[in-house]
């Protein structure tokens, strides 16, 4: 099995719509921070159009991009997940859940939860990696979800 097999996972649907479910609840009833990645290490090598920043500001112009990130991730579902995957750089971390969806292109979306407790109340952190252009169109392959 390759390397990169090993770092990825696919939840089940029940995983994911509660995962989600939590998500949610912290951004709309939690107290939550979000914290959005600009500029990183690993966006250098990049095309412009592939970057976060690029993303945000072509999508939602004169937007607040952390309201905006609350907004749009609580309109993710299941149809929406592609893969789990593990944080090598930081393996002492929650996983990433990896999402797509289609705004005027696809665009890939990566992110972790640090949620306070089980039920998703107290002070929650969500860290997006990835809200960017996606490099690769989607395909129906892509989403092992989606109806």
């Amino acid at each position: 099995m390759p390397q990169d097999n090993l770092n990825k996972r696919k939840e089940t649907k029940n995983e994911i719509e509660t995962f989600l479910a939590r998500v949610k609840y912290a951004i709309e009833y939690g107290r939550c921070q979000i914290t959005l990645k600009f500029d990183r290490r690993s966006e250098e090598s990049k095309k412009i159009e592939f970057t976060n920043r690029y993303t945000i500001n072509e999508l939602f112009p004169n937007e607040n991009p952390v309201e905006t990130m609350k907004r749009e991730l609580t309109k993710l579902s299941v149809k929406n997940y592609i893969e789990t995957v593990k944080d090598l750089d930081f393996p002492e971390l929650s996983e990433l859940r990896v999402f797509g969806t289609k705004y005027s292109a696809d665009v890939f979306i990566k992110f972790r939860v640090v949620l306070a407790n089980k039920l998703a109340a107290g002070n929650n952190t969500i860290f997006v990696l990835s809200f960017h252009f996606a490099e690769y169109p989607f395909d129906d392959k892509s989403f092992p979800y989606k109806e």
